[in-house]
């Protein structure tokens, strides 16, 4: 009999990897660990035989010898890192006596294997010396997108047809902040620019064939320099792409092993988001390539899916980079919306608050799509869920510019993290939360020191008595608290009341380390009545990964007018063919594909941008349909024009696993709290109930103000508020009328 491989869910975080592990019994397992590869934990005992044996505390049963091998380092130390030389569950033996520190003090185990790896050694209770068990990994990862932000992609050329090597220099012209009167573009992605002898007409024919071996002899030049990627972005290549491929082949023939082709990438009219694409792909495919290649490397020949910012799974062989820019977002939205579903809300709002920044998105019964983001200082032309971020997360650092507050964009990050993790960090969102009591150190997945929150706390105050403000304790943490509720608050407007939708109707889901400590503030902000907390709310990312279904995109673009297009829906046919094809290619049967969405792109005649309208069942209703969209869109009715089709897309996906929406509570009782302690809420101090999440009852309530813990997040519920626990695990949370 076979045996049922262990499915791993891995979202690998710009602070932390979250995984979620189902094992051959159905049984579900945790892990948390920084995605630098390493746990943290500190010292507790000293064991005494040998003196270098220690007795330390670290999250989660360790297999024997597990952290053999590891380097340990002292946290808020400059000395050297010690090696461990052997390990038990709660004992390391390093290869020298540890320094002269006081019991408490804390560590960190740094591993040589790449972080997914680690998680799924933990959740398997495999030691490092043994081969994983068999396994399914689904995967989402920020390596990409933290390469793009930090700039340590790989050394790029970029080759365009004759006449425009200033293509991405020139951009499109607009300002990045219209009212700055010194304007400082960023340097381009790509370190060198060549010029391919090549011109295509705009309907694909020839205008002057392509000099493949005028071009050679600069290709390799490039390879002299050690160029290692390069994006090829040829005029009107979407119609044909027959150059493009010639250019491709010849640089495979010289050994480039990375070459973004715009036509493959992004098949669509417009040269620059092409060329935008192809060069941000070109930039990253060895980051992403390399970094995937050592997660296959670790795990032998398992099946490895790899999340994308549109919300579905790829094959980890079929990877593009470009697709990785919002893939551990895009996790958890998918999480939230089945969470959101099984609880019977169809319109949500996502709401993921990490260590580093907040994502919001909008679900309303399916999710919303945008096929061009910008990611920094960069612009993709690639399907993506509809995310808006802001730099406020539990990471982001608390500090002054003069007398004024401010709260981010910069991070603590993983290291040396917030000032309470002990390791020189500055303050940060999640100090100012656990001093105002709506954390506890003790329910912490890593060791944590209250008192360098305080003395962080104490530097800023100096400060602003030095400009002669009074601003101190409580009321100073309260400050950087309302600055970030604000700025997510405003994340949510963008996607909601910019957009024509008021979120007063959608049911907010909190999740993220941070979420549930910011979420009834932030619904408040918004007048939104319900806030859920689901469960495993912490780990929402990875949990989304076991929800996900393989996806495939298909597109074409059209540019007909609307009353001329009779080929539509064969078109939309072929589309969906295409899409289908992929997904059996990728192993999923028949009977298994869903066509989930078939979109037209339209405009009025004259227009630029596009709206995107479902498809009805009827082609003749569309023209009614766009029209009733642009009105709910931009709030006037729509001129009398005649009105084109840009372009067409199709979704395919495997089918989601069925669940039965939960039923309505019949009953609710007020539940007893662990312990009441001290808190401030509303301004004020103030007893606040404190309760654990596992600890609850189905239908059982608690009134705020209360703190909930669970084990990888917590609800900070405001006075007004009171919460459920729900059969299926998660709470919710509504506002007394």
């Amino acid at each position: 009999m076979n045996r049922q491989p262990w499915r791993l869910w891995i979202d690998t975080g710009g602070t932390f990897t979250d995984c979620l592990g189902l094992d051959p019994s159905g049984c579900l397992h945790r892990a948390k660990v920084l995605s630098s590869g390493s746990l943290r934990g500190r010292w507790t005992s000293k064991v005494g035989d040998p003196p270098s044996r220690l007795g330390v505390d670290l999250a989660g049963a360790l297999p024997q010898d597990f952290c053999r091998g590891a380097a340990l380092s002292w946290l808020g130390t400059d000395r050297p890192p010690q090696a461990v030389t052997a390990s038990t569950a709660d004992t390391l033996d390093l290869d020298g006596p540890p320094p002269g520190l006081g019991l408490g003090a804390g560590f960190e185990l740094r591993f040589d294997e790449e972080a997914p790896v680690l998680a799924a050694r933990l959740v398997t209770g495999v030691a490092r010396a043994a081969d994983l068990p068999p396994l399914e990994m689904r995967l989402a990862t920020t390596r990409g997108t933290n390469a793009l932000l930090e700039r340590r992609g790989a050394r790029t050329a970029f080759l365009v047809t004759e006449g425009f090597a200033d293509l991405l220099r020139i951009g499109d012209q607009q300002r990045p902040d219209l009212f700055d009167r010194a304007v400082r573009r960023p340097d381009p992605l790509y370190e060198r620019v060549l010029e391919v002898p090549e011109r295509l007409a705009a309907d694909g024919s020839v205008l002057r064939p392509l000099d493949i071996e005028a071009l050679e002899s600069s290709l390799e030049g490039l390879a002299e320099a050690g160029i290692e990627s390069v994006a090829v972005a040829l005029m009107h290549s979407w119609v044909s792409p027959v150059h493009e491929d010639a250019v491709a082949g010849a640089l495979a023939d010289l050994g480039f092993r990375h070459v973004s082709c715009s036509a493959r990438l992004a098949p669509a009219i417009k040269i620059l988001p092409r060329a935008q694409t192809a060069v941000v792909d070109a930039y990253l495919s060895p980051v992403v390539g390399d970094y995937l290649g050592r997660v296959r490397g670790a795990i032998g020949e398992r099946r490895l899916h790899v999340m994308t910012s549109a919300g579905g799974l790829v094959q980890a062989g079929h990877y593009a980079a470009k697709d990785s820019l919002l893939s551990g977002p895009a996790g958890g939205v998918v999480g939230a919306a089945r969470v959101g579903r099984e609880l019977g809300y169809d319109q949500l709002v996502a709401f993921d608050m990490g260590g580093t920044s907040t994502d919001v998105s909008r679900f309303d019964g399916d999710f919303e799509y945008r096929f061009e983001q910008r990611v920094g200082d960069a612009r993709v032309a690639s399907p993506a869920l509809a995310i808006e971020t802001v730099a406020a997360g539990g990471g982001s650092i608390c500090h002054l510019d003069g007398p004024q507050l401010k709260v981010g964009p910069q991070s603590a990050g993983a290291f040396p993290g917030p000032a309470c993790y002990g390791a020189g960090g500055p303050l940060t969102l999640t100090d100012v939360n656990l001093l105002l009591g709506r954390l506890d150190p003790e329910r912490f997945g890593i060791p944590i020191t209250p008192g360098a929150a305080e003395d962080a706390v104490g530097a800023l105050e100096e400060t602003l008595a030095r400009h002669g403000s009074r601003l101190a304790g409580p009321a100073l943490l309260q400050g950087f608290l309302d600055i970030a509720n604000q700025r997510m608050a405003d994340a949510v407007r963008r996607i909601s009341v910019r957009r024509g939708y008021d979120p007063a109707g959608y049911a907010l889901v909190a999740f993220g380390g941070a979420g549930g400590q910011h979420a009834c503030a932030v619904a408040d902000l918004l007048g939104m009545g319900t806030v859920i907390l689901p469960r495993e709310a912490g780990l929402l990312s990875a949990l989304g990964l076991g929800a996900a279904v393989i996806e495939r995109f298909a597109e074409r673009t059209v540019l007909r007018p609307l009353d001329g297009a009779a080929d539509l829906q064969r078109w939309i046919d072929e589309l969906a063919d295409r899409a289908r094809r992929d997904l059996l290619a990728e192993g999923v049967v028949e009977e298994e594909i869903l066509i989930r969405r078939r979109v037209a792109f339209l405009r009025f005649v004259g227009q630029d941008a596009t709206l995107d309208v479902d498809l009805p069942d009827d082609p003749g209703d569309l023209a009614p349909a766009f029209l009733h969209r642009y009105q709910a869109r931009y709030g006037y009715r729509p001129p009398d024009r005649a009105i084109e089709i840009e372009a067409l897309r199709v979704v395919a996906s495997s089918r989601p696993d069925p669940f039965d929406p939960e039923p309505a509570p019949t009953a609710v009782r007020d539940a007893k709290p662990v312990d009441v302690v001290d808190a401030h809420f509303e301004g004020g101090l103030r007893p606040v109930a404190r309760h654990v999440l596992t600890g609850l009852q189905p239908c059982e309530r608690v009134v705020g103000p209360a703190v909930i813990f669970d084990d990888h997040a917590s609800l900070a519920l405001e006075p007004g508020w009171v919460a459920r626990k729900a059969p299926v695990g998660s709470l919710v949370a509504e506002r007394r009328r």
